[in-house]
C-alpha cells in the first residue's frame, strides 16, 4: 500500500500550504470545538458522520489532522468555481438516488492507498436534531473495505447554517464528537450492508446522546 493519500498537482502546490493556517482560522470563526481526538486512526479509515448542513464538510476537515475525501451529491460540482475546486479538494461526485457502484470502488482504491475517506450515511441533510435512516452505501464500504470505519457526531452546524439559508452566520458554537473506530465482519449481501449501515447510524446517535463525557478537545 502506498504511504500516502494521492492528490492533485494543483492542490499540492496551492492548497496544501494554505490548509494549516485556514484551519486555525476557520475553527476560530465559527467557534469550533473537537473533542476525541485521540480516537482517530492514523491508517485509513471510513469517517461516518450525521450530517444537517452544508457546513458539515468543511468543519470535519478543520478538525481531522489531514484531508479528507468526501462523498459529495453530483450537483455540487456544477457550482460555478466550488464545482472546479471540488475534485481538488478530494470530493468524489454521487448521483442522488443511486448507489454509484463505482464511486465507491473509487472509495475503496483512495483507501487502498492510504486516505481516509468521508461519508454521511443518511445520504442528505436532516431536520435539526433528526437523524435519517442510513443508505447501503456505508454498509457496503465497510464491509467490502474490511477498514475501520470513525463514528462522528457534529452539533451545531444546523444553527449556524441551516437549510433554505443563503450565508452561514457565526455566533452558535459547533462541537464535533469522534466516537471509537470499528471494523465490521458481515454478511457481502444486501441484508449484511444495511444491518452494518444501522449500526454504524446508531453508533453516531450514541454520541450525540454522550456527548457531554469527557474528551480530549483541540486547543
Amino acid at each position: 500500500m502506498s504511504s500516502g493519500c494521492p492528490v492533485s498537482r494543483f492542490s499540492k502546490i496551492f492548497l496544501a500550504p494554505l490548509c494549516p493556517p485556514v484551519k486555525r482560522v476557520f475553527r476560530s470563526i465559527f467557534r469550533i470545538e473537537a473533542y476525541g481526538l485521540e480516537n482517530i486512526p492514523k491508517d485509513p479509515c471510513i469517517v461516518a458522520s450525521n450530517h444537517r448542513s452544508h457546513l458539515d464538510p468543511p468543519v470535519l476537515n478543520s478538525v481531522f489532522p489531514e484531508p479528507l475525501r468526501f462523498l459529495a451529491k453530483e450537483e455540487l460540482f456544477k457550482v460555478p468555481i466550488l464545482g472546479k475546486l471540488l475534485p481538488h479538494m478530494g470530493a468524489l461526485p454521487v448521483k442522488r438516488g443511486s448507489g454509484d457502484l463505482e464511486v465507491l470502488e473509487l472509495a475503496l482504491e483512495l483507501m487502498h492507498f492510504g486516505c481516509k475517506v468521508c461519508i454521511f450515511p443518511e445520504g442528505t441533510r436532516a431536520n435539526p436534531g433528526e437523524f435519517l435512516r442510513p443508505k447501503l452505501g456505508v454498509g457496503l464500504l465497510a464491509i467490502k473495505s474490511q477498514r475501520p470505519v470513525l463514528p462522528v457526531y457534529i452539533e451545531g452546524t444546523d444553527r449556524v447554517f441551516p437549510r433554505g439559508a443563503k450565508f452561514p452566520k457565526p455566533g452558535h458554537p459547533i462541537r464535533v464528537f469522534i466516537g471509537k473506530s470499528k471494523v465490521y465482519y458481515d454478511e457481502d449481501n444486501l441484508k449484511g450492508y444495511r444491518r452494518v449501515a444501522e449500526d454504524i447510524m446508531e453508533s453516531i446517535k450514541e454520541l450525540a446522546r454522550a456527548k457531554d463525557s469527557e474528551h480530549s478537545r483541540i486547543p
